[in-house]
């Protein structure tokens, strides 16, 4: 029985051994870290020129738009041009039934050759009796007679011509033409349809799509800011265009012309610019974003966004190294976004060291540690290992720990 006791209470000794050095290991602490003010990454404010760039919504329209009537009443024969096609001035959309107006050309000229024939007979009876009234062989009112239907002869001539002249017209009008150069749209009519002078259903449109015009919504403020920095100089008429699927059309827009009325519901001034289309990538219709370099602010203060914050108030307001290196709270005035940069009108000026990292840190009146912004995180990267090191590192130690 000896024998087994002894083993065991060497047994117990042992763990109870182990347990004492492991404790003292956990009762270690380390050694505390050297304290000192905590680290900010500031900027130092200074002046610069800041583009006036407006982003304003736009509706594209043609350059010109014809919508097709008739002008004459009939039947459609045939539809001359393919739809969506180009077609040019001039150029035959429709035919109709042109027969009642070639009937009526035919009939107002031969009443014009029946009006000359019978001028022709009075001018020659006219011209006899002046020759007898001058050896006194008829009167006076003879002769007059003559001169009066001569005069009426050449009236009834001019009528017929007149309406010579209209029967054509409207036989012209029976082949319907193009008055612009453009895209034709669908027909709304097919051959045999009935259609009506001046109708008010269009039978198709005519559009010209190069260039394009294009409509852009402008508040008042924004049309005053931009006529003053148009008249300075500063300003430009050249408009970079925004598709609705985010890409830019090639060619920059022309600012033309605003609108003189300011909308009284929205106080809104429409202004028109030209682009040209050559493509025809652009369609009426289409909604697109203008940007429009309205002028340059230069020598103002443009500070990073992500050293303003709001207040509880809605104030905006900015954390600077002050005097002693101590963190100072200011409340700034911003007047627009430029980029990821605020325009600062009040709360700043040139020099002034401007906390854009480590803000968590910072409290106003407590002292810092000012570095250049961006240099606390290189750093860090410099000193953190290549992870290709660390890893051989990893699987060198685990290798001396299996052998």
């Amino acid at each position: 029985m000896a024998t087994n006791v002894i083993p065991q209470t060497l047994t117990l000794s042992a763990l109870a051994a182990l347990l004492l050095l492991l404790g003292a290991c956990q009762d270690k602490k380390p050694e505390p870290a050297k304290s000192g003010p905590p680290e900010v990454g500031v900027v130092s404010v200074s002046t610069q020129d800041a583009p006036l760039e407006l982003e304003l919504p736009g509706r594209l329209s043609a350059s010109q738009v014809a919508e097709i009537r008739p002008q004459v009443s009939g039947i459609v024969v045939k539809r001359l041009f393919t739809e969506g096609a180009t077609v040019k001035a001039g150029q035959p959309l429709y035919q109709l039934d042109a027969a009642t107006f070639e009937a009526e050309r035919a009939r107002t000229a031969a009443a014009l050759l029946k009006a000359e024939a019978s001028l022709a007979v009075a001018r020659s009876k006219a011209a006899r009796d002046a020759e007898l009234l001058k050896a006194d062989a008829i009167s006076r009112q003879a002769a007059d007679d003559s001169a009066g239907l001569l005069k009426q002869g050449e009236a009834d001539v001019a009528v017929a011509r007149a309406a010579l002249d209209a029967a054509r017209v409207q036989l012209d009008r029976a082949r319907i033409t193009s008055p612009i150069s453009g895209r034709v749209e669908i027909s709304t009519v097919t051959a045999g349809a009935l259609v009506t002078a001046n109708q008010t259903q269009a039978l198709t449109t005519v559009q010209q799509l190069d260039t394009m015009q294009i409509d852009i919504v402008q508040s008042s403020a924004e049309m005053l800011t931009l006529r003053r920095q148009l008249e300075g100089g500063s300003g430009s008429r050249q408009v970079k265009l925004m598709l609705e699927d985010g890409s830019v059309h090639p060619q920059p827009a022309t600012l033309q012309v605003s609108g003189v009325t300011v909308d009284r519901g929205t106080g809104a001034v429409t202004l028109r610019a030209t682009v040209p289309n050559p493509k025809g990538t652009l369609l009426p219709g289409m909604v697109v974003r203008a940007k429009l370099l309205a002028g340059v602010d230069s020598g103002v203060i443009l500070v990073p966004q992500q050293g303003v914050s709001r207040s509880a108030t809605g104030d905006a307001t900015a954390l600077v190294v002050g005097e002693g290196n101590k963190v100072e709270r200011r409340r700034l005035v911003l007047e627009r976004a430029v980029g990821n940069q605020w325009l600062v009108t009040s709360g700043l000026k040139v020099g002034d060291q401007l906390i854009v990292e480590g803000l968590q840190r910072a409290r106003p009146n407590q002292p810092v540690k000012p570095v250049p912004a961006g240099s606390a995180a290189k750093k860090k990267g410099e000193g953190r290992p290549p992870a290709g090191a660390a890893s051989g590192a990893a699987s060198g130690a685990s290798a001396a720990k299996g052998g």
